[in-house]
């Protein structure tokens, strides 16, 4: 007997149908599950009970908004979330990021589009992340921070620090080479491969998460700005150390 693996399953948060279906569509001809919600109640009841493997949520809903959504989700879940957000609303955007988000996509938007970066989050959080300099290297330690490629774990000084999948990786890249310098543009080809259009300010955002999760468990220069060039990995050493 042959078993075929289930399809992921990506749940659909908008409070426009059309919108709704027109995704729905794309994501089905790409071989993918998919859930739907109108507004962000049915999307948190959904999240909780069915568990899907990545959310689509829109910022602008009624009733509750897609930031109170991903507020509320990373409270308890570290689900891949890709926001969907009018040209208007960058500030909104920035702020979702900053929620957690791990990616987000400007409305009006190509279908197709959604579809690949849906695609690039799930192979992120499917594939191990290994170091490039050493394939097949499944723990990164540097002094205080370890990261565990296969489990997607993080620990700083033996604690647990909870990330995203994009959070993930953005240090992973660091991590794997300590001693050099990422721009930004190199860190999104990390996270999403060559011609993605990504801000930097939602790199920028994303450094800030990282940097604000391990401060919470006292760590002390986790990553190191370059003015005009970009991030390096820090010491990471011990608050005061």
């Amino acid at each position: 007997m042959i078993l075929h693996p289930m399809p992921r399953s990506i749940l659909v948060v908008d409070d426009d149908p059309h919108i709704r279906q027109l995704l729905v569509f794309a994501l089905g001809k790409a071989g993918l599950a998919t859930l739907e919600a109108e507004d962000g109640e049915e999307a948190v009841a959904l999240i909780t009970a069915l568990r899907p493997d990545l959310v689509i949520l829109d910022i602008n809903m009624p009733r509750m908004d897609g930031l109170e959504v991903c507020r509320r989700v990373r409270a308890t879940s570290s689900v891949p979330i890709l926001f969907l957000s009018s040209r208007d609303d960058e500030i909104d955007r920035v702020l979702g990021i900053e929620l957690g988000a791990d990616d987000y996509v400007v409305k009006p938007f190509s279908p197709r589009e959604v579809v690949a970066r849906t695609q690039a989050i799930l192979r992120r959080a499917a594939s191990p992340a290994v170091s490039e300099e050493k394939p097949g290297t499944a723990i990164i330690t540097h002094n205080c921070l370890t990261l565990d490629c296969e489990s997607w774990r993080a620990s700083w000084d033996g604690h647990d620090v909870a990330l995203t999948v994009t959070e993930f990786t953005t240090l992973r890249t660091l991590a794997a080479r300590p001693g050099k310098v990422f721009t930004r543009d190199a860190i999104i080809d990390q996270l999403h491969g060559p011609g993605f259009a990504v801000t930097d300010r939602t790199i920028d955002s994303h450094i800030r998460n990282l940097r604000a999760k391990f401060a919470a468990v006292g760590a002390d220069a986790l990553i190191e700005t370059r003015p005009g060039i970009g991030y390096a990995l820090g010491p990471c050493t011990r608050a005061g150390g």
